[in-house]
């Protein structure tokens, strides 16, 4: 891999989990977490925020879908945190609202180096294949807090359970993209402390 990339791998009792990541990729993916529709969200997450990403797991899927959900977060967020290293020129900032169909959905970040999680997504019922709609929060979570960002995301409104999941991947893609872009010719770090660790 070249430019901002990082793979990492993380190997529990429950899940084992690999995941590699370029910021500065074309959209390319690679998913297989035996979770089918979360496949079908991490390449549209790809495929939307242009990054390259190859994600693996092997998880007790027997049980339920919960820890490969939760711990495939836990790895992208810390494959983009990864990948970023510094955070020197980059826009740090970036929001998207993006219409599904009857659903539209709103991702704000600040890739600040703080972990800040807001979720507004009224608590539904229901499964999209085979992903209970309850665990799209567990994936967000964990992806924010070990990618050291703040993250806000709303639905403004839908109804539709697949037509919601697949606005929030991409507006949380498309937000991602706009904050993680690099200003040319712009070295500084985007804060007055002079640190984002």
């Amino acid at each position: 891999m070249s430019g901002r990339a990082a793979r990492i791998e993380r190997k529990t009792r429950e899940t084992e989990v690999m995941v590699e990541l370029n910021l500065d990729g074309s959209g390319k993916s690679s998913v297989e977490t035996g979770i089918g529709f979360l496949d079908h969200m991490l390449d549209l997450f790809a495929h939307h925020g242009s990054f390259d990403l190859s994600v693996s797991c092997k998880g007790d899927l027997h049980i339920d879908p919960h820890h490969s959900v939760e711990d495939i977060g836990i790895c992208l967020g810390q494959a983009v945190a990864q990948a970023l290293g510094e955070k020197r020129g980059i826009a740090r900032y970036g929001f998207f609202y993006l219409p599904m169909d009857e659903a539209l959905a709103r991702a704000v970040i600040d890739l600040s180096g703080r972990s800040q999680f807001v979720y507004r997504v009224a608590s539904r019922d229901g499964r999209m294949g085979d992903l209970p709609f309850e665990l799209l929060e567990e994936f967000w979570r964990s992806f924010c807090t070990h990618g050291k960002m703040n993250l806000h995301i709303e639905l403004l409104y839908g109804s539709n359970l697949h037509h919601i999941a697949e606005a929030i991947f991409k507006a949380v893609a498309r937000a991602l993209w706009q904050a993680a872009r690099v200003n040319p010719g712009d070295d500084r770090i985007p804060s007055t402390k002079g640190d984002l660790q």
